[in-house]
């Protein structure tokens, strides 16, 4: 009952917290949209308010499925090889941005039968992945008390270069490489970074995806490698911080 009590209690002051930060912008978005609305229909007399909105709707629901005009011409590629592969990687780890889903029927069963045998074999591989890692970091510490003979003192010390060394690979470094190539700022790029690896994927951020910028064949690639490996490290950090909560 305790437990239960702290956790909707934690939850109760996200909920406030985010209702404080997040409210004003969303209101203030609401109306500079009414008023840009209103401006574009007395502007151009020749439009109506049904036609603007059935626009409106159609402009939504092609950008949802990778549509964007640019110019004369729509782009296109977002279901190509290479999204197609990182929309695989997304959905069996569970991230799901939610930015690229199967529109049609047989694509949705097909992402169903996919997601029930490739979300237990990706746990598997995690499972592996983490467990080498694991393994590593004792194989280390060993060594580094044969060396200096405090055992206590060498395992700490192992632990944390493990830490700090995961920081840098999957959450400090990897921002550098999205902000070079998405044209985000650092911040939004870790944001981008830690969502993912959590496996929570809002899909307010997702590589690739901007019809205006240009991306190397290898981007996509390593990106998913990230994926993998990261969520594996951020795997064994949460399972760290579920025994010291425990």
């Amino acid at each position: 009952l305790v437990l239960l009590a702290a956790y909707v209690g934690y939850l109760g002051l996200g909920a406030v917290v985010l209702q404080a930060l997040e409210r004003p912008a969303e209101v203030q978005a609401a109306q500079n949209l009414l008023r840009e609305h209103w401006e574009l229909l007395a502007n151009h007399t020749c439009l109506q308010g049904p036609a603007l909105q059935r626009l409106i709707e159609g402009i939504i629901q092609a950008y949802k499925s990778g549509i964007t005009l640019q110019g004369n011409t729509t782009s296109l590629g977002r279901w190509d090889y290479s999204g197609s592969f990182f929309f695989s990687i997304s959905a069996i780890t569970t991230i799901g941005y939610g930015n690229l889903s199967p529109s049609t029927a047989v694509g949705r069963i097909f992402s169903i039968v996919f997601a029930l045998f490739g979300i237990p074999l990706n746990l598997v591989l995690l499972n592996e992945i983490g467990h080498l890692m694991l393994l590593g970091v004792q194989h280390c510490a060993c060594r580094l008390e044969e060396v200096v003979h405090w055992q206590n003192k060498a395992s700490f010390l192992m632990k944390t270069c493990a830490l700090v060394t995961g920081l840098l690979l999957f959450l400090l470094l990897p921002p550098l490489l999205f902000s070079d190539k998405e044209g985000w700022s650092y911040e939004e790029s870790f944001y981008y970074s830690f969502i993912t690896l959590s496996t929570i994927g809002f899909g307010d951020y997702v590589i690739g995806m901007n019809p205006d910028r240009t991306y190397p064949s290898w981007y996509k690639n390593v990106v998913s490698l990230w994926i993998l490996f990261g969520m594996a490290w951020l795997a064994l950090v949460i399972k760290f911080c579920i025994n010291i909560l425990e």
